[in-house]
């Protein structure tokens, strides 16, 4: 088993038993870890965020004459024609697997979402049977 597996942002024993040493050890550790079970979902989307705002930050400021294309010519033209058709052939590739992480991250939300779905409609199904089940409140024990 990963570890990344191991310590999912959910209510694993091995997050609750972190949580719970956390408390017993330094209390903001399990606060920190009760924050990490709840938001950790979150975390990852913001993470992600802000790393292609960050990108897109640099990648202006880098513009035509940043360090991946340079401004200057080596004097060969046949070299700087390779050169240029490389670095367009590796952001293409980029694209391609920016593309592919954001049509798998859209994946894993159906996913989690269908499995919620699925685990609401188990409950509403189990508490609909509860109910049928049920003849009511039960009557008070009557002394004649």
């Amino acid at each position: 088993m990963n570890q990344s597996a191991l310590l999912r942002p959910d209510w694993t024993p091995a997050t609750i038993a972190l949580m719970i040493l956390g408390f017993m050890v330094f209390w903001p550790l399990g606060l920190a870890m009760l924050a990490y079970i709840i938001f950790g979902d979150r975390l990852r989307g913001f993470k992600r965020d802000v790393n292609q705002a960050t990108d897109g930050f640099f990648a202006s400021c880098r513009g035509p004459h940043g360090r991946h294309r340079p401004h200057f010519s080596t004097g060969n033209v046949a070299f700087d024609d390779w050169r240029k058709a490389e670095l367009d052939r590796m952001e293409e590739e980029r694209r391609k697997l920016d593309e592919m992480r954001e049509e798998f991250d859209s994946y894993l939300r159906e996913l989690r979402r269908a499995k919620d779905q699925e685990e609401f409609d188990r409950f509403m199904r189990d508490r609909r049977n509860a109910k049928r089940d049920d003849n009511g409140p039960v009557a008070e024990y009557q002394t004649p």
